[in-house]
């Protein structure tokens, strides 16, 4: 991009709306953070802040990375970084009455759906996901519990019932930055639609990455929308690379989209084959680390500080991190699951440091149990309803044998003689080593669980909020409300920071993110359609030439600074990786 044609200085001294299309490194977030200094030099009045708004938190803190370098220390606290999601809470728990709801306001937590619910996958056609659909709008009206899923729909009704409201938001946000654009929502984007009259709109977009198009409502209709909508100033960044400079990544990620294999190899970019026939996934996933650790050392002079292995499916994430995991010298990593299990065995550990009473042994077992039952639901599992059976025998004066229900109670009492140190992480360790010296494997799970909760980095807000119980009151009366309030905090109102090492996740999972390296692994499946085994980078009901299966292989390519490496196996070919030479 030459001096005279770099459209970016045109963003800058424009007051109106604008929407900056690029691809993946293109500079869009480079540009629109230099558009929130200029306007934060301009002069804003004491309250205001530019405010950058994205829809998940790997963005966010990619964001905030960037800002870093970007954004000078004391200009730093005028600009607000958010997820859509704590925007909409912001408006919601202050004006949420004026829907007809309770003044105060809980947020029900994923987890905590997910029992409620009863639900695995959300369906228009199941009966089980209409009905909770209209138990979710009595709970936020009746009882001012609120869910994820209604925080947009409602603050949009906000908007749009009061002017004055309207007024208040622009006042405070006079120039609001929307992060990926492409993927906005029905109700997210009536939001900014009803700011835009107030403040400046600024449009971050790349139709190319609208990965997300099978949620409700998300297509490719958008940014036709927000031209028609705001009439903004236009500014293409094309697909110059920022990210991964320095190498071929972005050129390969574009020509995988638009079907035009060069013929030669692309620097940064290789692949390293496995046997397909019952495939020793501990030893491949060792070897290929290596190769791409080594790879990286030569091309760049210094080792990957990041490494993500991306995989199409949750379940080949789960597979993966299983055989990561095993053996004698296991491969430290965090896998990015549903964590749903994960946070409900984290309430049964924080119910475990709460104080007891005396004379209430066999109500602390009946509680314990329908923790457990919960986890359960969560996971999906008929067992949840015996450990509710127990549960309700044990509150009716009569104790079941269950081996379960006896380690229960040995370990509660356990816990008693153990006196508590007010220390939250090592009172957090001496949970975890009671349940895994309890000889039972479903409380020896919960101990599994605990360690991905420290593998998402939630550790340090967890113990914060358990120390200010144990400060107040010298025990942890209230750990498992704590415990939920820093998990809303971190799930709606921070963000995550992406940590380093390795990570395993799904592309979509990785949507926003980047790395110096990724692995993407790339299997065979048996499609019945097809008549036989199938490249899994090839998505079902994905014709030929596979449009949306490159948009989502695009992606995962694109994440990488450094080096991509596709560990596949030699049959059955990809089509859509076949003509390209790596």
């Amino acid at each position: 991009m030459t001096e005279e044609a770099d459209p970016r200085p045109l963003l800058l001294g424009h007051d109106g709306h604008a929407l900056v299309l690029g691809g993946p490194g293109s500079g869009k977030t480079t540009v629109a953070l230099g558009k929130a200094i200029r306007r934060i030099n301009d002069g804003l009045l004491p309250g205001q802040s530019i405010i950058f708004l994205s829809f998940s938190r790997a963005a966010v803190s990619r964001i905030a990375e960037a800002a870093k370098s970007e954004v000078p220390p004391d200009r730093g606290k005028l600009l607000s970084l958010q997820t859509f999601h704590s925007f909409c809470w912001e408006i919601l728990r202050a004006h949420a009455y004026l829907l007809g709801a309770p003044k105060r306001l809980s947020i029900l937590l994923p987890q905590d759906e997910k029992v409620l619910s009863g639900v695995k996958k959300p369906a228009p056609e199941n009966p089980v996901w209409q009905a909770w659909l209209a138990e979710r709008e009595r709970l936020f009206h009746e009882e001012g519990r609120v869910v994820f899923d209604l925080f947009a729909p409602c603050a949009a009704a906000l908007l749009e019932k009061s002017a004055h409201l309207r007024r208040l938001v622009s006042q405070c946000h006079p120039l609001l930055i929307v992060d990926e654009a492409q993927d906005t929502g029905p109700d997210a984007w009536r939001c900014i639609e009803l700011l835009a009259p107030h403040a400046q709109v600024v449009c971050l977009a790349d139709m190319e990455q609208q990965i997300f198009d099978h949620l409700p409502g998300v297509g490719p209709e958008r940014i036709a929308v927000i031209r028609e909508t705001l009439a903004p100033l236009e500014i293409d960044l094309g697909s110059h690379n920022h990210r991964s400079a320095g190498t071929e990544i972005a050129a390969f990620g574009n020509d995988i989209l638009t079907v035009k294999p060069r013929g030669a190899p692309y620097l940064g970019v290789s692949k390293f084959s496995y046997p397909p026939k019952n495939p020793d996934w501990n030893k491949i996933l060792r070897v290929s680390l290596g190769v791409v650790h080594r790879r990286v050392k030569k091309e760049t002079g210094s080792w990957a500080a990041s490494v993500a292995i991306l995989v199409p499916f949750g379940s080949t994430a789960a597979k993966l991190s299983a055989a990561l995991g095993s053996g004698e010298k296991p491969v430290r990593h965090k896998l990015h699951f549903d964590e749903s299990e994960a946070l409900l065995s984290a309430r049964f550990a924080a119910f475990l440091l709460e104080p007891k009473r005396p004379d209430d042994e066999s109500g602390d077992v009946a509680c314990a149990l329908d923790l457990l039952a919960d986890v359960k639901k969560a996971a999906g599992s008929a067992k949840a309803k015996e450990r509710m059976l127990w549960a309700a025998s044990i509150r009716a004066g009569k104790t079941p044998r269950a081996g379960l229900v006896k380690a229960l109670f040995a370990l509660l009492a356990g816990l008693r003689s153990a006196p508590l140190s007010g220390g939250p992480g090592k009172d957090w360790l001496l949970v975890k080593k009671a349940l895994r010296d309890s000889g039972q494997d479903e409380l020896r799970e919960v101990a599994r669980h605990l360690d991905y909760l420290v593998a998402f980095n939630r550790g340090k807000r967890i113990a914060n909020n358990l120390a200010a119980e144990w400060a107040r009151d010298g025990r942890y009366t209230n750990a498992r409300t704590a415990l939920d309030l820093a998990l809303a905090q971190d799930q709606i109102l921070d963000g995550a920071e992406d940590p380093g090492g390795l990570q395993i996740m799904t592309i979509h999972k990785s949507k926003g993110k980047q790395f110096d390296a990724v692995i993407i692994v790339r299997e065979g499946r048996f499609d019945t359609d097809a008549g036989g085994m199938v490249s899994s980078f090839v998505w079902r009901g994905d014709p030929a030439p596979h449009p949306k299966s490159r948009k989502i292989l695009r992606v995962a390519v694109t994440r990488a600074r450094k080096h991509t490496l596709i560990l596949e196996p030699p049959f059955p070919a990809c089509p859509i990786l076949a003509p390209h030479k790596l």
